[in-house]
């Protein structure tokens, strides 16, 4: 919850810290695509937590207008990115990980 709120940015809608429960939303849409945050636990979901982070894959997606200044403000935050900026098709991406072990991507159509 702490990383996502204070690193990422999210603010809160639901927070129950006994049973490690959240619920983040965008302080830019707080009506928008709201985000669950749970354990895993030791459940099939810690299997494929393990298997999607070792693949490489990210969870989750994000899209910012201006990719420099957001890879800069989460560095700056002490994030850490796994490789340089890559350009694909669609737009260019990094890849980071939140402080649960899973990859998180940032997408962006230029760098500003």
């Amino acid at each position: 919850h702490k990383f996502y709120t204070d690193v990422l940015g999210f603010q809160s809608e639901e927070y129950m810290p006994d049973a490690q429960l959240a619920i983040v939303v965008s302080p830019e849409d707080p009506n928008g695509t709201a985000l669950l945050l749970e354990p895993i636990g030791d459940s099939f979901a810690k299997d494929y937590q393990e298997k999607v982070y070792n693949a490489g894959l990210p969870v989750i997606v994000f899209g910012v207008s201006d990719l420099s200044a957001e890879i800069n403000r989460l560095k700056s935050q002490g994030v850490k990115f796994r490789d340089d900026l890559t350009k694909e098709e669609w737009g260019i991406k990094n890849l980071f990980e939140d402080s649960s072990g899973n990859l998180i991507m940032l997408e962006g159509r230029s760098i500003a």
